[in-house]
């Protein structure tokens, strides 16, 4: 699409309308995920991070700092996402936006753009957090970056589809909770899978969690479980995929229109 006959005024209203909302909650929306991450740091960090050795020459401490802010950055993509198109298709305010001259790319760029926005900045306030407990470096910035872009938009994207099929409020929290939590937890944010046995180690490469948050803690570190290039692909891979399924709902008005 050429980006001079977008309607921007249209992306930019509803950008700043999930804003607002955003900063309207900001007690929930802010507060409580740097909370949350301080006490990780306390219980993982202080208290057992001291009984640990480093971990591939990185303290412990410092070592759970990249996966802590993947955990966020994921739950707050899907979280910001899912409920900011689930509400209007629940108020029936869906039918005015797809009655207005807005293209269904526009619409996925407000939405998700918003979300994706939502979660980086959560993402850079808990990196601001992390430094005020532990002493922290970043070898590869423009990676680091990168890797947070890529992660913020893929999973707001997942997060829209999760709105998409939502029937529910419960069902907004099915999939972030039973899914992926677990798949975070096990995906290496706490420890390196090389710790791991051979089979576990093997099975743990099944999770693609572990990809992306290998990719980030080697943009921190120089550290990887595996190759940054393979990182790389699997968040390309995985943001294609969204891609195609949101442009399919788009075309076929899957649970967009009764």
């Amino acid at each position: 699409m050429n980006p001079l006959s977008m309607n921007w005024p249209a992306v930019g209203a509803i950008y700043r309308f999930e804003m607002a909302r955003f900063w309207r909650t900001g007690l929930q929306s802010i507060v409580a995920p740097v909370i949350a991450t301080s006490l990780y740091f306390v219980v993982f960090g202080a208290a057992i991070g001291s009984r640990m050795a480093s971990v591939d020459g990185v303290a412990y401490g410092a070592f759970i700092v990249p996966g802590l802010i993947m955990l966020s950055l994921l739950t707050q993509s899907i979280a910001n996402a899912s409920f900011g198109i689930y509400f209007p298709r629940f108020a029936g305010t869906i039918y005015e936006i797809l009655s207005a001259p807005v293209s269904p790319f526009e619409i996925v760029l407000g939405y998700v753009g918003a979300a994706a926005s939502k979660s980086i900045l959560i993402g850079l306030i808990i990196l601001a957090t992390a430094a005020l407990f532990v002493p922290l470096r970043i070898e590869h910035p423009l990676w680091m970056v990168a890797f947070l872009l890529l992660t913020a938009v893929t999973f707001s994207l997942f997060g829209f589809l999760i709105g998409l099929w939502a029937d529910g409020f419960e069902k907004l929290q099915l999939v972030p909770l039973l899914v992926v939590t677990p798949l975070t937890f096990l995906g290496g944010s706490f420890y390196s899978i090389e710790m791991l046995p051979p089979f576990w180690r093997a099975v743990s490469l099944v999770n693609p969690v572990v990809y992306l948050i290998s990719g980030f803690r080697w943009s921190f570190f120089g550290t990887s479980d595996v190759r940054v290039e393979i990182s790389l692909a699997m968040t390309l891979v995985f943001l294609a995929l969204c891609l195609g399924s949101v442009t399919w709902i788009f075309r076929t008005g899957y649970r967009l229109k009764s």
